[in-house]
């Protein structure tokens, strides 16, 4: 049954995950990337890890797509227009299906650039662990990207401000 959802899912966050990058309007890709996050979750919730697939869906498949989503609606993008050439979209096809098709094959084969796995102590990735890694030994980073995701937001609004006649900024 494992397998078969694990299946059902990269087939998913694969085709997903392309769309992200073909589609030509960014809110769709958005809206794609946060399939592919889910997806994301469930192969947490597969690992026995539910905490992190809980936080995975409420950060980054609420949070960012949320902020990315703001983004876009206050750079107020327009579609583009232009157009890969058919040549250059069937080369990047060919090389993406090769490398699946590579990959795929050396799972089957059971080969692996990976090292071997190794098994994780009891307490591995319980919130109690997580917290206490979180608000004292990385602290001072966890703080430092929500600064940077703060000055990210003011900058994104400070963009789509436009000058008045007058030399004002005018907030509409």
């Amino acid at each position: 049954m494992e397998t078969i959802l694990f299946t059902v899912l990269a087939i998913v966050s694969i085709l997903a995950a392309l769309l992200v990058v073909t589609s030509p309007s960014p809110v769709s890709s958005a809206l794609y990337l946060v399939v592919t996050l889910f997806c994301l979750a469930g192969f947490y919730v597969l690992l026995a890890a539910p905490f992190v697939a809980a936080i995975q869906i409420m950060v980054y498949a609420g949070a960012v797509v949320v902020l990315i989503l703001f983004v876009i609606m206050l750079l107020n993008l327009q579609q583009i227009e232009e157009k890969l050439p058919v040549g250059w979209r069937i080369a990047g096809l060919t090389i993406a299906g090769l490398t699946l098709l590579i990959f795929f094959m050396m799972i089957m084969k059971g080969t692996s650039l990976l090292p071997p796995l190794v098994d994780l102590p009891e307490s591995f990735g319980t919130t109690k662990q997580i917290g206490t890694l979180l608000f004292s030994k990385y602290l001072y980073a966890f703080e430092v990207i929500s600064i940077l995701l703060l000055l990210a937001m003011i900058g994104a609004v400070a963009i789509i401000r436009k000058p008045t006649s007058e030399g004002e900024i005018d907030a509409d």
